[in-house]
């Protein structure tokens, strides 16, 4: 399976090594031409609106956002959950997600880079032990649509609990970095489509 991992900004190196690891084969997606032949994508973390103006410089947003609409598999961690979400709270005024899952997400809601943490979830459908998750700068899903299963939540600083890992169909969105845990139960859920 060729797996694009959108290589403009973020963790792409990292996601490009768990998907080798797990005999997937990843491209580098810098262009429109880089599309071609890829099975499904990856939308790592980093920073939404550095990632969503490059898009729109190298011409990567309608090409993409054409593939996504057709049904493409998708994995997005961090921002890159920002990036798949229908409504974005705390953007830019003139950022454009993909609106390909349910969810409204606002951005860095977790805190700032001093207010990342780690924690361990428990995930619906992945058996073993709890999933070690690293949040740096994570969204927070404000809300997630009839159709969106929140597979994992995480208190909020009021003790409210918030969806960080939801499925819609064949996407996936995380509001943590799955690629730096050392656990790589979400990359193999996100192949297996399951």
């Amino acid at each position: 399976m060729k797996v694009g991992v959108l290589a403009l900004q973020g963790d792409v190196r990292e996601h490009s090594q768990v998907l080798a690891e797990l005999g997937a084969h990843p491209v580098a997606v810098r262009t429109p031409e880089d599309l071609t032949g890829v099975d499904a994508m990856v939308l790592p973390g980093g920073e939404s609106t550095t990632i969503s103006m490059l898009l729109d410089s190298s011409g990567l947003r309608r090409p993409l956002g054409a593939r996504l609409a057709e049904g493409m598999p998708a994995l997005g961690t961090c921002a890159g959950m920002v990036l798949l979400a229908t409504e974005v709270l705390d953007g830019r005024p003139d950022q454009e997600s993909f609106g390909a899952i349910d969810l409204t997400v606002r951005r860095n809601a977790f805190g700032r880079q001093v207010a990342s943490f780690e924690t361990d979830l428990d995930v619906a459908g992945l058996s073993g032990e709890a999933l070690h998750a690293v949040f740096i700068r994570a969204p927070v899903v404000e809300r997630a649509g009839p159709a969106v299963e929140v597979l994992a939540s995480v208190a909020d600083s009021q003790g409210v609990p918030r969806p960080v890992l939801c499925r819609q169909g064949v996407v996936v969105a995380a509001a943590f970095h799955p690629e730096l845990s050392g656990d790589w139960r979400v990359h193999e859920m996100f192949l297996a489509g399951r």
